[in-house]
């Protein structure tokens, strides 16, 4: 039963600690394919704290609002709420620091298989200017930066890469072009990386699609690297190039694609720079 005394009031730390591990207990069951009850962690939760069904929920909710915007995973049933207690922060910081296998494995335990349905393609988010978001909320995002996260996660990207890979099989196949098919290749497996591209697929009437695969566990809006030369292939084959931003990876997989200019769809700002002594 609800504390009285506790309905309106701020949660406090040990609270907080106490959602947080919950929710992420939860989280791990749903990327692992684990049946689990959201109903009994709240059970136990509005047990534990004394806080009504409501309060618990929407603390839930406010978690995922967090992890969306840190390019993390997020539990589905939870959409986001973003009118923040920023003690939340503090909460997520302390729970993800002493649990850093959280941030830096997400795989699925098995790729999901490849569709070539209509659902699969999401349109490419809007372009948006830089949002005002609580200073502890930007603390957090660069600690746990996601740019950095998903580009050392190699086997994301590679899993990623074969993703889309098997989805321009399946394209091929379904415009009846086997020839084609056969050209496919899976360049930065076979050649390496230096091609500014990770897959030559085509066109059903033969033209070349260079595909540049980047993929997140988080959410479409998950910021992501560009090398120098994928921008300037980007720019070189504009007519061929294609960007597929592939995100929700380890629950629900989306791709939006994006076309040259670049700088027409993305905010694009020079990240680091390369040192030598000649």
């Amino acid at each position: 039963m609800a504390d009285e005394n506790k309905i309106g009031r701020p949660w406090n730390d040990d609270e907080l600690d106490a959602i947080v591990a919950d929710y992420f207990s939860m989280l791990r069951a749903e990327l692992s394919r684990q049946s689990y009850i959201k109903s009994h962690h709240s059970a136990v939760l509005m047990e534990q704290t004394g806080r009504t069904h409501r309060s618990v929920e929407f603390k839930h909710q406010n978690i995922s609002a967090v992890l969306e915007e840190m390019g993390l995973p997020w539990i589905v049933g939870y959409k986001p709420k973003r009118n923040y207690q920023a003690s939340i922060f503090g909460a997520i910081d302390r729970y993800l620091s002493s649990n850093e296998d959280v941030v830096y494995r997400q795989l699925p335990p098995k790729v999901l298989a490849a569709t070539d349905d209509v659902g699969t393609f999401v349109q490419a988010p809007k372009l948006e200017s830089a949002s005002d978001r609580p200073w502890q909320l930007e603390r957090l995002i660069r600690k746990f930066d996601p740019v950095e996260r998903d580009l050392r996660n190699r086997s994301l990207g590679r899993a990623g890469e074969e993703f889309v890979l098997e989805i321009e099989k399946k394209r091929l196949e379904k415009f009846k072009r086997p020839d084609l098919l056969k050209k496919i290749k899976w360049v930065s497996v076979e050649e390496g990386d230096g091609a500014g591209y990770d897959i030559l697929s085509f066109e059903p009437d033969g033209r070349e699609r260079l595909i540049e695969v980047k993929t997140t566990n988080g959410a479409a809006r998950t910021p992501f690297f560009l090398s120098e030369n994928e921008c300037q292939r980007a720019a070189a084959s504009a007519e061929s190039w294609r960007l597929y931003r592939v995100h929700s990876f380890a629950q629900n997989p989306r791709i939006f694609l994006i076309v040259p200019p670049l700088n027409e769809v993305l905010h694009l700002r020079p990240d680091t720079w390369r040192a030598s002594f000649s």
